[in-house]
């Protein structure tokens, strides 16, 4: 374990990898949350991140509070075999200006479009009518001042299943121990010892008699106790079957383990059947319309010429390299 303030060589290589990042921000109560998104990394180091215009927190946070962390802890479909964990933590910015022309940010989208074939759906012709707002882009830029290598978690195995009464099971407690099972491990976000937010890839474990989460924390890992939360989220190997869902509450050691209280359940991809993703486009596309009411705009145009020439070109990377075509259709919460 190492901190320093820009990668090395081996690291840049292993950050290209990576087909996700969990990114932190602190919400307006005060909490650090983190969900799953697709990072690009500059030449000069900085990474870009972007979320549409019907996903706005993350921009509404960082424009109240600008530090954020993103961790590089999920290796599928990377090609890496126990590759560590690393954290960069950051300032970031967000600009008002929607971004409507993919063009601009050529390789972040043409790896994307590579990467999650699935997403060619939002490029349908019904895509094109119903969901644009999926290219009408906020751009997040992140500074690094500081960045952490740790070593992988190891022996992962499926996270257990806690019995619990029928009355117990809507609540958030119960929420978080009947989705557990599917994951393997999920990721703590909380505040260091300087009060920045950090992120962590740890094993929970439920308490069912206090309602909390237990876990262990690799030696020399800062943390405060205080608000925090864990996000679990999957993927398959085409960044499709997404999978997520946050738990909020506050972080605190108890007997040699880290607790978290479970206050509030937060749903995310894969949540429900088919009519919850319907819900979710709608939901989505009311957001986009309020983002643009609130400013006076009218909606902007995307540049689907630009679009369809940048998967042109992804096809083409992927017929060179022989990848397989997409099977998977993309989820309404997936990354953003």
């Amino acid at each position: 374990m190492f901190t320093s303030t820009r990668p090395t060589a081996a690291q840049t290589s292993i950050l290209a990898d990576y087909r996700t990042c969990e990114f932190a921000t602190i919400t307006k109560s005060g909490t650090p949350m983190a969900w799953p998104v697709v990072a690009w990394q500059r030449p000069d180091g900085s990474f870009v991140v972007t979320t549409s215009i019907g996903l706005p927190q993350k921009a509404f946070n960082i424009r109240r509070s600008p530090q954020v962390a993103m961790l590089f802890s999920d290796p599928t479909a990377s090609g890496l075999t126990d590759p560590p964990q690393i954290l960069v933590q950051g300032t970031a910015s967000c600009p008002d200006d929607i971004e409507t022309d993919p063009t601009g940010l050529s390789d972040y989208w043409t790896k994307l479009m590579q990467r999650q074939p699935s997403s060619k759906l939002f490029s349908s012709v019904v895509g094109r009518r119903l969901m644009d707002f999926y290219y009408l882009r906020l751009i997040i830029g992140v500074a690094p001042v500081g960045l952490t290598e740790r070593p992988p978690l190891q022996a992962e195995t499926r996270l257990l299943a806690t019995s619990l009464p029928r009355s117990e099971r809507t609540k958030p407690f119960g929420q978080v121990a009947g989705n557990l099972p599917g994951y393997r491990s999920g990721v703590l976000a909380a505040f260091d010892d300087d009060g920045r937010p950090t992120l962590l890839r740890v094993q929970p474990t439920t308490n069912r008699w206090n309602g909390t989460l237990e876990m262990d924390v690799l030696d020399g890992v800062d943390l405060r106790p205080g608000a925090a939360s864990l996000l679990c989220h999957s993927h398959d190997e085409k960044l499709s079957s997404q999978k997520s869902f946050v738990v909020a509450g506050k972080l605190q050691q108890r007997h040699g383990k880290w607790t978290l209280s479970t206050d509030r359940f937060v749903p995310g991809a894969g949540s429900g059947g088919p009519l919850s993703i319907v819900t979710a486009f709608r939901d989505l596309r009311s957001t986009a319309a309020r983002y643009l009411e609130r400013r006076g705009l009218e909606r902007p145009a995307v540049n689907w010429a630009g679009i369809d020439e940048l998967w042109r070109t992804a096809r083409a990377a992927a017929t060179s390299s022989s990848a397989p075509p997409p099977t998977q259709a993309v989820t309404a919460r997936g990354f953003s």
